[in-house]
This record gives structure tokens, sequence and C-alpha cells, in this order.
């Protein structure tokens, strides 16, 4: 393994700290790696062509007050896999909020478990408001770039997706919608190369549906006014269709009134599924179906007369708390499958009558739910999904689900072994929907590693075909996602695209002074004088200096005389 360190992180998070999301298989990583010519246990298929990334809660800096696992800075991973061979580099994303706290050296903004006037500043981002935006629960790539977004809503930002340099933020020819932001889980079609998002917030219509071409502009924005503020998280597609929710779990309109942010689960109201057309007409058309609420959608696709949705059904949205475990794992019982019951779904949604029918497809507790993308709007037989830990926010196995014959195919980790969010990874020129490969981090707390396992999708019974060793233990994070060779500009040009990864045509990259960094664009705002918003180079023996905006950041690289890795205050930022 060829592996290098070229950046690390100044954390003030405490030497025995003891939250269960911040210790253990939560352990935050504060190096960022190089890593080519992975220790590879088996064989990488040669016809396993692209990059996996996935984004992780990887916090620098201490709550406020409480701490919740989503807050945590967002720390990109990517494993790139070409002519049997990988590569891997892991990235802090170098957000606004993240630039901030850097230099103030500790935390600003109330996460999720606080009140919004616990922050530090007034300003913020988040459907809240006054909230960090992490950009670190969900990750896509998009017109050959990266983009990584945040639970609550916020700026996407946009990442180099083999470098996972930050180069800015998305602003779709100036048309973003800075005033609500863009929530998680953007949906990428992979037949027309649009991007579809959704936002929420406080303030009326309270959500917004959009379309962004392959081109990166703007192409579609429409009001979808609900009856007050709500938490959706997610969203589907169809050829022709986006569809939304309305979940009857959201902020205590009450409370909300006085400042305060609490989630309640309101059984005496339906579930509605709004659908909206991709590409004209404002109207939407809502669907009432039994009351639940669904944090991750599968796919969605039409037949016929109807639309078909698959998506997890929570049993029991609101855990009723027993009284068992500490404080902090009684406080984080809605992230346990197991408390939440949550079981894949069908919903069918009749254009020509309104009506819905829904049933259950499973017995089996499942979630995160991922498909084969180039069936992403449109029918499809294979679900793959993650089971979880009894009373935690961890993974233990994976499970294939079989949506026409009702079958299941099962791999479960060693105990004490803990995986991610998948990735189905078609088969380099393949046809069948199952023929490729699914991939996966896993901490080990039993060895103090991590590892890449790649499955036959056809065959996750029979366990990985080949581990790749990873140069550190990562942390558990949430969701995944994978980008094909050809979707990736000059992919295929260079011999070794570890080797050609400092220097790809990747679109909004500027040359910096040094391949370790990479310009964020003259138009984004906020954006200061320096290589990029993320970089700058300290100390006045360094070739090529320039002011720097913050003493919290420098540029590593092998350009800079006798540099080393700081275990000091002096904090190594690296773009």
């Amino acid at each position: 393994m060829d592996v290098d360190v070229v950046g690390r992180i100044l954390s003030t998070l405490p030497d025995d700290d003891d939250h269960p999301y911040r210790t253990g298989p939560w352990r935050p990583q504060t190096t960022e790696w190089r890593a080519d010519d992975l220790e590879v246990t088996g064989e990488i298929p040669a016809d396993l062509d692209g990059i996996y990334l996935r984004n992780t809660e990887n916090p620098v800096h201490p709550a406020l007050e409480r701490y919740h696992p989503f807050d945590g800075d967002g720390m990109v991973h990517v494993i790139g896999f070409r002519d049997g061979k990988a590569f891997y580099r892991n990235r802090f994303i170098r957000t606004d909020g993240f630039l901030a706290e850097a230099e103030a050296g500790k935390p600003l903004w109330a996460g999720i478990a606080e009140r919004p006037s616990r922050s530090v500043r007034e300003d913020g981002w988040g459907a809240r408001g006054r909230m960090k935006d992490s950009s670190s629960t969900d990750i896509v790539v998009h017109a050959g770039v990266a983009l990584t977004s945040f639970y609550q809503c916020g700026d996407l930002y946009r990442l180099d997706p083999l470098t996972l340099d930050t180069l800015g933020k998305s602003e779709w020819g100036g048309a973003f919608p800075y005033d609500f932001g863009v929530s998680a889980h953007t949906k990428v079609d992979p037949h027309t190369g649009e991007l579809l998002f959704f936002n929420y917030g406080t303030a009326e219509p309270y959500m917004h549906f959009g379309v962004v071409g392959a081109d990166d502009r703007l192409s579609r924005y429409v009001e979808v006014p609900l009856p007050g503020p709500r938490l959706p998280h997610d969203m589907a597609f169809t050829e022709n269709y986006a569809i939304l929710n309305d979940c009857p779990m959201f902020w205590e309109p009450e409370l909300l009134a006085k400042g305060l942010y609490a989630t309640r689960f309101h059984p005496e109201l339906p579930l509605r599924l709004g659908v909206v057309s991709r590409r004209g007409g404002n109207e939407v058309r809502w669907f009432e179906a039994a009351p639940t609420y669904v944090l991750h959608w599968v796919n969605a696709y039409e037949d016929g007369d109807e639309i078909v949705l698959d998506g997890f059904f929570q049993g029991d949205p609101e855990p009723k708390d027993t009284g068992d475990g500490s404080y902090l794992q009684r406080m984080f019982r809605f992230l346990a499958l197991d408390r939440m019951q949550t079981r894949l779904h069908r919903w069918r949604l009749n254009l020509v009558t309104g009506r819905c029918r829904e049933e259950s497809l499973t017995d089996s507790i499942t979630e995160f739910g991922v498909l084969n993308n180039a069936h992403g709007g449109r029918r499809y037989r294979y679900a793959y999904a993650a089971t979880g830990v009894e009373g935690w926010f961890l993974f233990d196995g994976l499970v294939r689900h079989d949506l026409v014959t009702g079958g299941e195919e099962r791999f479960r980790l060693p105990a004490g072994v803990y995986g991610s969010e998948p990735a189905m990874a078609p088969r380099a020129g393949s046809a069948a929907e199952d023929d490729g490969y699914l991939i996966t981090l896993t901490t080990d707390m039993n060895e103090d590693r991590s590892e890449c396992l790649i499955f036959d999708a056809s065959r996750v019974t029979d366990g990985p075909v080949a581990r790749i060793r990873l140069p550190e233990r990562v942390s558990s994070g949430t969701h995944a996602t994978w980008a094909p060779g050809d979707s990736i500009p000059g992919w295929h040009k260079a011999d070794s695209p570890a080797t050609w990864a400092a220097d790809a045509p990747i679109p909004g990259r500027r040359k910096a002074n040094s391949p370790a960094t990479s310009a964020a664009g003259d138009s984004v705002p906020g954006r200061r004088d320096a290589d990029s918003p993320a970089t700058s180079a300290v100390g006045d023996s360094v070739p090529g200096r320039r002011e720097a905006d913050s003493p919290a950041t420098w540029a590593t690289g092998d350009s800079i005389p006798a540099w080393r890795e700081a275990d000091s205050p002096d904090t190594v930022l690296r773009s």
C-alpha cells in the first residue's frame, strides 16, 4: 500500500469523551489520507469501473450543549476502481461553517438537539435557521461533480469526485435558492442527466420542488404549499413525476411559536404523498395513506394509471422511552431501526381515481435501501438494504430484496464489525439489473481497522469477493453513492486514475499554485482572496505564500519544505 498523510485537523473534542456517537464505531477521524495500490484480500473484479463515495458525520468540536449524530462535520471517502486496482482518499468538506469554527477553535452553532438561541452566531443555515450547514448527510454525482448536502437544508457543496477537493457551492447560473437551501436526498436521473431536489422551512409555502438540467442550470422551481412547517427527508421520482411527502411527524406548532423545535408524531393525521410533474404545470396532487413517517424511499415507477412507490414504513415513528439504557441511548432511540420498526413497503397511487393502495413487502426490518441506479424512476426488481444493531444506529448486515418473488438473501457481518449504506455498481457492459457488485465500508472494532467489501450483487449470501484494507479505521456514517467511470470526465484517459486524479478536467476546477489546492470560483458568495476559501498558505518560508485569512489553515503537499505531520495546535487543512 502506497500511503501518504496529506492533512490533519485540530480537534477540540475532549480526550475523555464518552458520548456514544463520538466514540467506538463513531470515533471521528482527524487525518486525511492518500492511499494507492491498496492491500487486497481476494481479487478486485476487472469489470468494476468507477467510484464509491460515502459521506460521514465527523465532528471536530464538541456541541454547545447536546450533540446529535447528524451534527458532525462532513467528511467524504472515495474508493476508485479500475483495471482491477483501487485507490482511496478522504477529505473534510470545507463548508463555510467548518472554516469559521476552525478559525474560532470552537463550536459556533447549535445542533439538531439544541435550541437555535444557543448559537454563538446570529446567522446560519437549515430549515429552522441558526444551524451549521455541515453538508454531512448525502452525496450524489451530477454533471461530473460530487454534490454533498445537509439533513435540514443548506448549500450544495461541489467536490472533485476523485481528489475530494472542495470546489465551492452550486449556483445554478445565479438561481440557487439560498433563502430555503436544498435538502439532502437530491436525485439524479441517469436517463436525462437532471438533478431533482426539494427544500423546506418554517416560512410559507413551506416546501419547493426543483429541477436542474444536465447543464447545471435551474430549469424548474415549483411551490409546494403545506399546512405548516414539516420535516420531509427524502423524495422519489418516475419518468414523468416527482413524489414528495407530508408525513404526520413534525415540529409541534405551539412550541414552534415559542422558538422551540420539538418533533411529535400525529397518528390522527394521514401520510400525504404529493405528485408533481417534472416538466410542466404547478399542480400538486395529494394522496392519503396510513399514518407513518418515511425516512427513505427506494424507488418509484409508472405502471399504467398508477405510480408505484417503495420505501420504508415505520411501524413506530415515536418509540416510547422504556427507561432501558443510558440517557443518551434513550435519547437516540429514534435512530434505531428495530425501535422504529422500519419495513419495506409499497404504495400505489392511482392517477385516475385519486386513491392509494398500500402493502407491506416484507416482515424483515431493514432501511437505507438502494438499487441499480440505471433503474431509478423505472420498473425494477431488486433492492439492497442494511440491517441494524438492536437499539443503535449501526448496520450489521446486508439484505437483497427480490420484489417480484418476495425472496431475500442476507449477509451478516461478524459481531463488532459494522457496515455502511451500500451502493450497487453495475458491471461494466452489464445488461441484467443484478449483474454487478455491492460495495460497502466497514468499521471493525475487533481489529481496529476498516475495509471496503465487494460482493457479487446476485449472490450476496456468498460473502465478499474482495476485501480492501483502508489506511485507518473510519467512523460509521450515513449515505453513499456509486458513479460509473464513464460519468467522470477523462476517467479512462490516463494510465491510472489514482495518479491522474489531481489533474482531471473536472467542471469548475481551476489550477492552483499546488495540486493540493483547488479554487472554489470567483462567483461563490463570501469567497476570500486565497487560492481557495478552504486553503491558504502560512509561514514565510513556504514558496508561493499568499496571505492567509485564518491562522487555522495552511496548505499541505510535497511542495512545502520540511512538511511534517502536525500534532500541535497548528491545524493542517488540505483542500
